[in-house]
């Protein structure tokens, strides 16, 4: 049996090992919360900061700018995320073909945006749908337009790249996932469908798409995430424009903190708002995956 020397000395060396860790959640993520939660009851900045208790969270009902950031936001939730997700399982499909030549050279290719840099993506993106640039110049050479279109200057045409700029860069990411789903699941299960005679697609529907459930759940979520914290794409290619066109509820939040009068506490509570929305859509997201798993 262990003596109560040693069981206070393991103890001790037990905490030795958590309390930096416990340090570090308190220092760099409790502490900032708890700042955070203080500040959402505040207006202002520094010395300037007075308390507005629920103020901001009414300010957020009748603020047109959150509510022009809040569309936006949606709009690219509503549309890019499902279309990211359902391209994402067809490249894995495509890439989990038995003989397919080139098969390291596609996923590399496809992979490859999600580690580009983020800056040189963003230059890339913009220059290639300037009003001069390889995009309009293409479309006009093969005849699809007769004039070239302002990509970045359109407030419709703006949200589209934007779309097409996210779903580029991060389809590859959610590729991977299916990919790996893809090639663990038994292949037993489709020999025995086609020796009943059961077509590919009624394989894909009925067994592929069931067993891949997990990671639907987890792909769509985390896109669900990083959509609604959408800032780089169209900070980096339209600044928010035009007209407010592709504003989005975190670019809101930097313009609130740093480029217009700086107002943290209002700032704070946009910032709470996602974190509100991510919640419920998450929990709506598992909700009905365990209603059809049922």
């Amino acid at each position: 049996m262990i003596s109560a020397r040693k069981k206070r000395a393991i103890s001790v060396n037990s905490w030795g090992f958590v309390l930096p860790a416990l340090l570090l959640v308190g220092i760099f993520i409790l502490y900032p919360v708890a700042k955070s939660l203080w500040f959402s009851f505040h207006s202002g900045q520094g010395a300037m900061m007075k308390f507005v208790g629920l103020g901001n969270f009414l300010r957020l009902t009748h603020d047109p700018v959150f509510q022009k950031a809040l569309a936006n936001t949606l709009i690219f939730l509503i549309v890019q995320v499902p279309i990211m997700i359902m391209l994402a399982l067809i490249l894995a499909s495509a890439l989990n073909m038995p003989g397919l030549r080139g098969r390291g050279f596609w996923r590399t290719a496809i992979f490859l945006p999600c580690v580009t840099s983020l800056v040189a993506y963003s230059v890339l993106f913009k220059s290639m749908f300037s009003y001069d640039g390889v995009v309009n110049h293409l479309l006009v050479g093969i005849g699809v337009i007769a004039e070239p279109i302002s990509w970045l200057t359109d407030p419709f045409w703006a949200k589209g790249v934007i779309i097409l700029a996210i779903t580029w860069r991060w389809t590859g990411y959610n590729m991977i996932f299916y990919l790996a789903a893809l090639q663990n699941i038994d292949k037993s299960i489709y020999e025995a469908a086609r020796i009943d005679g059961i077509s590919p697609t009624r394989q894909f529907f009925s067994i592929t798409i069931p067993m891949l459930k997990p990671v639907i759940l987890f792909t769509t979520v985390t896109s669900t995430i990083g959509t609604l914290q959408l800032f780089d794409e169209t900070m980096n290619i339209t600044l928010g424009g035009p007209a407010d066109s592709t504003l989005t509820l975190s670019m809101y939040i930097y313009n609130l903190s740093f480029k217009f009068v700086p107002n943290f506490g209002y700032a704070t509570t946009v910032s709470y708002f996602i974190v509100f929305m991510v919640a419920i859509l998450a929990v709506i997201q598992f909700w009905l995956a365990r209603e059809r798993n049922a």
